[in-house]
Parts: C-alpha cells; structure tokens; sequence
C-alpha cells in the first residue's frame, strides 16, 4: 500500500502527538499517585493525632464509668433478689413443714375432728410450684427493671464538660 507524501507526514505527526499524549498521561498519572499517598500519609497523621485521642477521651469520661455504673447496679440488684428470693422461698418452704408436722395435725384434730388435714400423695403442681414461678417472675421482672434503669437515656447523666458548676447567673 503506498501512501502519498503528504499521508504520510500527517500519519507521523499524529503519531507524534499519540506520543507526547501518552506520555503526559504518564506524568499525570503519576502526579496523582504521588498526591494520593501523601493524602494518605496525613490521613493517617490526623487519625493518630486527632480522632483517636479524642475517641479515647470520650470512652474514659463518657462510656466506661457508665459500664462500671452499670455492673455496680446489676450487682446490687441481683444481691437484693437474691435475698428476697431466699426469703420468700424460706417462708413458703417454713409454712410447708409446719402443715405437714405430724404433731400439728394432732392439735388440729384434738381442737376439730372435722378440720383434720388429709395428707394425700399429689401428682402434679401444688401451690408451692406456682408461688416458686410467680418469685421468678416477679425476680426477672426485678432485675430487667435495674437494668432498664440503668441504661435508659438520662439528659442529666450528659453534661458538658465546658459549664461550670457553681456559677453566679448574672442579675438583671
């Protein structure tokens, strides 16, 4: 194939261009490589510098003595029903005993025959089991209430740390 001159000088000229093209794209590229790595060198910088100090503070002064709080109270609840618990159980547990002592059923029948106690063999729930899920309920009722006191948003928990305590308001 035979081109005229003419072609062909405009065929060289473009590939010239195509060439001086390409290689501005090179150093374009390049260029922005090199912005893009010292962007992310300062990010990095301002991340150690900056946010993680201040997430940090945050944590401290806001979120952990609010968990510490938390643990404290859901102790002291769970000690608190526990007591209740084992109280409750113990006095339910006395009154069984006593009712089933062959020495008050005497007295009961010697002040009335007709009063006198059956003991028959149960099979199935008696009251104890129902008073023994109704203190379990009433526990985990207990303790769900604690904790809901304990992380229920509370605008006085949340002061900021600028406003100072103590201050004259000024007099109009």
């Amino acid at each position: 194939m035979s081109l005229s001159r003419k072609r062909r000088k405009e065929l060289k000229r473009l590939q010239s261009n195509a060439g001086e093209l390409w290689e501005n794209q090179q150093h374009v590229l390049e260029h922005a490589n090199a912005v893009a790595r010292e962007a992310s060198r300062q990010l990095g910088h301002l991340t150690r510098e900056e946010v993680v100090p201040r997430v940090r503070t945050g944590y401290e002064s806001y979120v952990q003595p609010n968990v510490k709080r938390a643990g404290k109270v859901a102790r002291a609840a769970g000690d608190t029903v526990e007591r209740t618990m084992g109280n409750a159980l113990g006095s339910v547990l006395s009154i069984g005993d006593i009712a089933n002592d062959t020495r008050v059923r005497r007295a009961i029948e010697r002040v009335s025959p007709r009063a006198a106690v059956v003991v028959k063999e149960k099979k199935g729930p008696g009251v104890g089991t129902y008073l023994a899920i109704g203190a379990g309920i009433i526990a985990a009722a207990g303790v769900a209430y604690a904790v809901w006191q304990t992380f229920r948003a509370d605008d006085e928990l949340w002061v900021a740390d600028d406003e100072t305590v103590g201050e004259a308001s000024p007099t109009v």
